[in-house]
């Protein structure tokens, strides 16, 4: 079954100030919103600046201050109706109220913070339920930026240092909030160094791609497969189909791991993945010769 819904799930810090993770200011080139992901999860919507947004902060240990900027940085793109929502339990997650918001909401953004959270609180819940219903069955622009964007596939990376990612056991799976299947996201990728936790999941399950979003980098979803990069940054992605060998079965827990045989593909601006044939089409800029 195709979605009716579109997915954008972009690594953190977006260039409006890093809502969730560590400034909160606004940019001072404010044409980025013009040409940027925020810009981008409003005109995908079928409402535009009309669209109902719902902004979910349960990840994000500041929610109220994390509210206020999505209300800031949309309204500098003439989009005033803009709700927050901190669910911060089970019981808000099957609450009518919550539920009939959900279901009157054109956008759903989730913040950055502790993916954990999200999967805990939101999962089998009616609002979850809700959710994947509007993505399979309506025009709905569901969006996700950090933590958000981790918890959107089937998979879920929670845990694991970056630097001990390789030694087996360090990196800790479980699962998502399921808007997409075969794929293991993770966030804050360059900055922080997080390549082997993605090398580490998919040789644990090759069959899954594992997804690499760099800061203010994001992918745009359409029809469940179809993957187009977005933002300034890259988007690095892992594909364990063919590999060789791993000794990931033999070693005992704590020790390093043998990966044979990785494919890695790095997507910019503009290039685009096919989940369903996994081929890979590169943008290729016209260069504009300095006069």
């Amino acid at each position: 079954m195709v979605p009716k819904g579109k997915l954008i799930i972009i690594g953190g810090a977006i260039n409006t100030g890093s809502f969730a993770e560590t400034q909160f200011g606004l940019p001072e080139n404010m044409n980025f919103f013009e040409r940027g992901i925020l810009k981008r999860i409003t005109t995908e919507s079928t409402k535009d600046v009309e669209s109902r947004f719902e902004i979910i902060t349960t990840a994000s240990l500041m929610p109220e201050k994390v509210g206020e900027e999505y209300i800031k940085a949309y309204a500098q793109l003439d989009v005033h109706n803009v709700g927050v929502l901190n669910i911060t339990n089970r019981e808000e997650a099957n609450s009518v109220e919550n539920c009939e918001r959900i279901k009157a909401a054109d956008v759903i953004v989730f913040t950055g913070g502790d993916q954990l959270r999200l999967s805990s609180i939101f999962g089998g819940t009616k609002i979850h339920q809700i959710l994947l219903d509007k993505y399979r069955n309506e025009p709905v622009v569901i969006a996700g930026t950090s933590a958000g964007a981790a918890a959107s596939s089937k998979n879920m990376i929670y845990q694991g240092s970056s630097k001990d990612a390789l030694l087996k056991g360090e990196v800790k799976i479980t699962g998502g909030l399921g808007f997409i299947d075969d794929v293991i996201v993770d966030t804050h990728f360059v900055q922080r160094g997080r390549i082997g936790r993605l090398l580490y999941a998919a040789a644990s399950n090759p069959g899954i791609l594992g997804i690499g979003l760099g800061e203010d980098t994001g992918l745009f979803i359409s029809d469940g497969h179809v993957m187009e990069a977005i933002g300034s940054g890259m988007v690095i992605l892992v594909d364990g189909r063919n590999m060789a060998d791993t000794n990931l079965t033999d070693v005992e827990m704590g020790q390093p791991v043998s990966i044979k045989n990785m494919v890695v593909h790095v997507m910019c601006d503009g290039d685009v993945y096919d989940l369903t044939d996994h081929s890979l089409i590169i943008h290729h800029p016209k260069v504009i010769p300095i006069a």
